[in-house]
């Protein structure tokens, strides 16, 4: 076997690219690792750092006063309500009809007109009815004629059966011929009062007081008394009426404050703020609708601006009493815990105290308190998000709540703006001074402005912090 030097060598030089592969992967390693120790030491030393800061703020932070608002309570006369959901209803609506058949020959109304009980509001030609009490009238004189001849027959009926010389059955049989004429004629007066009212009922009269709706039937239509639709709807809209719905835990209340007098009910318009009127309960149903477990109520309203509408959604209080003498606090001096409602109140050395208080009742402004507070004390209505109980506060004013922007504020042209912020900070740089073509007055600024800022830099962080923990308390 002979033997080949050049598979030893391409041997040697394989192993000698694999040791220094080995090695470069090696320092990598090493240097990958020392990397990773020098940053995580950075991060720990950071992290304490911010550590040792917060605990620095928490403990500095309880001795600083909260910015609150105060309120005092009011001692007042607070009415009760029951507030529910109604629909407006006309308190009489008619359909008016012919009561004859004919045709029409005049309308006297007008669409939307108010109309008067007793105008006539349609004409139907009355000739043919005028026609039938003619005749009725002429009937009634025929009979009329006929039972005086009658009458004179039995006068001398009877006296010559007084005097025997003739017979008492033909006075007799005379004198039930005068009633049978006697009851004719009466007959005849009835057919003329028919036939009168028949002629009457040729002009559509308006049974009330209201507001005319649009009209059914065109002038020169024939008019039947058994029309579905008639000749138009009068509404009755002054007064009005209301019908509503309250919850049936509310029926006791409700039969109770009835009994003591008459209750006051209010309608609210669109906005659900304003009142648009004021009247008075008139009815309440003798029975709880079982599908909605409500009870419905009616009360009427004088309606004079015509603020109501027949079928309009509206909503409703009624009012139930009056607590007198209560204490009213803001709604937002309520506030609600775990163990049930309470209020911070402002004691000696503006330090709160938390006091459990009861509620009668609350809407979005007040809220009156049954027990708990008194009228000397104040409480806090603003700036509970770091308040606690025996926290000290500085209560501000009202008008020092801030306020939004409406609208952008107008921007300042940039002399103003250099000028203004070179008056309240001097180390600020300015944007006019990167237009003016002065080099070296811009360079001496900017140093002058970077060592003053240094220095409010160093002062800025301390007073920052105390306003900073201060604009966080004031919040709600």
């Amino acid at each position: 076997m002979l033997f080949k030097p050049e598979l030893n060598e391409t041997a040697k030089a394989a192993g000698e690219r694999v040791a220094r592969v080995a090695s470069r992967a090696r320092r990598r390693t090493v240097s990958i690792t020392i990397t990773l120790l020098i940053l995580g030491g950075l991060g720990y030393i950071a992290w304490t750092a911010m550590q040792q800061k917060q605990a620095a703020n928490r403990n500095a932070r309880p001795d600083l006063p909260v910015p609150v608002l105060a309120a005092m309570p009011r001692v007042q006369d607070v009415p009760v309500y029951l507030d529910g959901v109604g629909s407006v209803r006309a308190l009489n609506n008619v359909l008016v009809r012919s009561q004859v058949d004919g045709k029409l020959i005049a309308v006297n109304f007008t669409e939307g007109q108010d109309v008067k009980k007793g105008d006539v509001l349609g004409e139907i030609d009355p000739v043919l009815y005028k026609a039938q009490l003619d005749q009725a009238v002429a009937k009634k004189a025929q009979d009329e004629a006929l039972l005086a001849n009658q009458r004179l027959d039995l006068a001398r009926y009877q006296q010559l059966a007084a005097s025997n010389a003739g017979s008492k059955q033909q006075a007799d049989t005379q004198r039930a011929t005068v009633a049978q004429t006697e009851a004719l004629v009466n007959s005849d007066q009835a057919a003329i009062d028919n036939a009168q009212a028949m002629l009457g009922y040729t002009k559509i009269i308006a049974p009330l007081s209201g507001r005319a709706g649009l009209r059914q039937v065109d002038q020169g239509n024939i008019i039947h008394a058994s029309d579905v639709t008639g000749l138009v709807i009068i509404t009755q809209l002054q007064p009005i009426a209301v019908q509503f719905s309250l919850p049936q835990q509310q029926i006791v209340r409700v039969n109770a404050a009835s009994a003591k007098g008459a209750l006051t009910v209010d309608v609210f318009g669109n906005d659900g703020i304003t009142v648009v009127d004021s009247g008075k309960l008139t009815g309440i149903d003798n029975q709880v609708d079982p599908t909605t477990g409500t009870l419905k109520l009616k009360a009427e309203f004088p309606n004079a601006s015509f603020q109501l509408w027949p079928g309009q959604f509206v909503n409703v209080r009624l009012k139930v009493e009056t607590i007198a003498k209560a204490v009213v606090v803001p709604s937002s001096a309520v506030q609600r815990g775990p163990a049930g409602t309470f209020s911070y109140v402002i004691g000696d050395g503006d330090i709160v105290t938390a006091k459990p208080v009861v509620v009668t009742q609350q809407n979005e402004t007040d809220a009156v308190i049954a027990s708990g507070l008194s009228a000397s004390d104040r409480v806090v209505t603003t700036g509970f998000a770091n308040l606690s109980d025996g926290a000290k506060v500085i209560v501000g004013r009202d008008e020092q709540t801030p306020a939004a922007d409406l609208a952008p504020r107008k921007k300042r042209s940039s002399r103003d703006g250099q000028a203004k912020d070179g008056q309240a900070k001097d180390g600020q740089a300015k944007d006019g001074q990167a237009k003016d073509g002065q080099g070296e007055r811009r360079g001496k600024k900017g140093e002058r402005g970077q060592g003053e800022g240094d220095q409010k830099g160093q002062t800025g962080p301390a007073a920052g912090s105390e306003q900073s923990g201060g604009g966080a308390k004031s919040q709600p």
